[in-house]
């Protein structure tokens, strides 16, 4: 399990993540997500911590807290949503069969 922290500045580093969650327990990784095309972070990132106990602490105790002029959304992070199947434009197309040429 991890940690989702969202509404990050984006000026943090993952060592001052990782000082700040080291609060609550042993901070095992911290991922901080990068724009593909600009390298910039996109303003969330990931925690793990070593117990489901010293998440729920960090989670208590960072969500809505501030931190670098910004209100903190911490919570458990969901997992990761298949991007390959149903929906938009890939994966199951529905009834269409994929045939964008129609005129509506």
């Amino acid at each position: 399990m991890s940690i989702y922290i969202g509404n990050l500045s984006y000026e943090a580093t993952q060592e001052e993540i990782t000082q700040v969650f080291a609060e609550y327990g042993t901070v095992k990784r911290v991922q901080l997500p990068t724009d593909r095309e600009t390298g910039r972070p996109r303003g969330f990132g990931f925690v793990e911590m070593s117990t489901d106990a010293e998440e729920e602490a960090a989670i208590e105790a960072l969500d809505g807290a501030e931190w670098m002029g910004r209100d903190l959304k911490v919570n458990k992070a969901k997992p990761r949503e298949d991007r390959s199947s149903g929906g938009s434009w890939g994966g199951n197309r529905g009834g269409g069969g994929g045939n964008f040429s129609r005129r509506y």
